[in-house]
């Protein structure tokens, strides 16, 4: 049975305001933000609470655990829908993760990420249980997971992506984003057809600049790569992918 949500109070942020990492911020914010006990905006007071209620007592004379070191490849791809929902420089494929927490953790086990990131080992965490990606293996189970980073961004980001949501709801409200981004900004996105109606960028295709070391006139790579025939500077450089290097602007 999971942990009862409840509402976070001055005397719970009291248990945790002189730990390092402490957010600059009012009580009043941090209560709005949080979800306790599963997630708040500050160190989480629950965390003992969490283990204690999802882990197992170590007992050296009785530990059993042993398990061969993973010695495997891993090549998971960065184009599938849980991995492109939001960018973030350190983010790792979850499915790869998944492939540890199989090997090294049992169901039931807690798994801790200190340096959580975007989150991606709670989603692993989560696809543990799921046999859609584990129909192969024997360790097939619900995982818990603790995710803490003291970047107030991957808090929100491992927030938004291991938070318990109704899927309605998160489409709803997807939609109602998209719909204010396209009132305020896509007329950044518009562009005037040559028959004067107006049309919706779809894609903008970028070209490095270089510069004929003839004539020193600037020239569009697209433009030269497009027209193979014929260089159109002052000076008719033909062929210079054999001729001559043009050097960048």
């Amino acid at each position: 049975m999971s942990m009862e949500r409840r509402k976070l109070t001055k005397e719970d942020i009291d248990k945790v305001r002189d730990v390092e990492g402490f957010p600059l911020g009012t009580d009043e914010d941090i209560i709005a933000l949080s979800d306790a006990p599963y997630y708040t905006a500050c160190p989480n007071p629950f965390i003992g609470e969490f283990i204690e209620k999802y882990g197992h007592p170590y007992d050296e004379e009785t530990d059993t655990y042993h398990c061969e070191p993973f010695a495997s490849d891993i090549s998971e791809g960065k184009g599938d829908a849980i991995y492109n929902m939001h960018t973030y420089h350190t983010k790792v494929p979850p499915k790869a993760i998944l492939r540890y927490i199989l090997h090294y953790s049992k169901p039931g086990d807690i798994i801790y990420d200190a340096f959580a990131g975007s989150g991606m080992t709670g989603v692993a965490a989560a696809m543990a249980s799921n046999q859609n990606y584990t129909q192969f293996h024997e360790n097939t189970g619900i995982r818990y997971c603790i995710l803490n980073d003291i970047s107030p961004a991957a808090s929100m980001i491992d927030q938004g992506y291991n938070y318990p949501s109704v899927p309605s709801n998160i489409t709803e409200k997807a939609q109602a984003l998209l719909n204010w981004i396209e009132e305020d900004f896509g007329w950044a996105y518009e562009t005037h057809h040559t028959n004067g109606s107006m049309g919706k960028i779809n894609y903008v295709v970028w070209s490095d600049v270089f510069i004929c070391p003839k004539c020193g006139e600037e020239l569009s790579f697209y433009d030269i790569g497009i027209d193979k025939k014929t260089v159109n500077c002052k000076c008719k450089l033909n062929k210079f992918y054999n001729q001559e290097t043009l050097s960048m602007a």
